[in-house]
């Protein structure tokens, strides 16, 4: 569905490049971390990892509502948080960690939070990535760096941008237990905002 979906940006004249130097590491849990620029960050992302069973950290309210998607957040082993219950949202990342870990999942967290409308990033904040770590400790870290996709949603839902050139930049993984989590979690989001344009 992610890759249908993704492809279906063409149709725009989109053109979509991921830029990998590295490689991913292989039957381990990853922890994917991105600026968020749109909503169609997502599918393209989804469907680059759909190897690695790529879970997503969303907020509750994408749980109902929109055909397929909601289905596929709801059924389909990601989490759903309330950010105005920190207690709720810390429990379900918690168990998301541990099923992450158990069946060497991939998680995709996007620690803005919410997205950025010109491309701008904004704070990150830790607790997400910092519960993922703790009970996922056997993961690697990747972080990604979107640029361009809130061009397609500059207008809002219509009229789309046409001809948007999008860049995913897969940056080096990082083993989540190799450092102290504040220095990680600032490797982390220095590494994604220097490679904005």
């Amino acid at each position: 569905m992610n890759c249908t979906l993704t492809y279906l940006l063409y149709f725009l004249g989109t053109k979509i490049t991921f830029i990998n130097k590295y490689k991913i590491p292989e039957n381990v849990p990853l922890i994917v971390v991105s600026n968020h620029q749109s909503m169609h960050d997502i599918c393209p992302l989804a469907c680059y990892f759909k190897n690695r069973h790529p879970k997503f950290v969303s907020k509750i309210e994408l749980g109902k509502g929109i055909p397929a998607v909601s289905y596929n957040l709801t059924h389909g082993g990601s989490v759903l948080i309330d950010r105005k219950d920190s207690r709720q949202s810390l429990s379900a990342i918690k168990k998301f960690g541990k099923y992450i870990e158990d069946n060497k999942y991939t998680a995709v967290i996007f620690p803005e939070g919410t997205r950025s409308k010109d491309g701008t990033p904004k704070r990150f904040s830790e607790n997400g990535l910092k519960m993922l770590t703790k009970f996922a400790p056997s993961a690697y870290v990747i972080p990604v760096t979107i640029n361009n996709c809130w061009k397609i949603n500059k207008k809002g839902m219509f009229p789309l941008g046409i001809g948007v050139n999008l860049t995913f930049e897969i940056h080096e993984a990082i083993k989540a237990d190799s450092m102290e989590f504040v220095k990680l979690f600032e490797k982390v989001e220095q590494t994604i905002k220097n490679a904005v344009a």
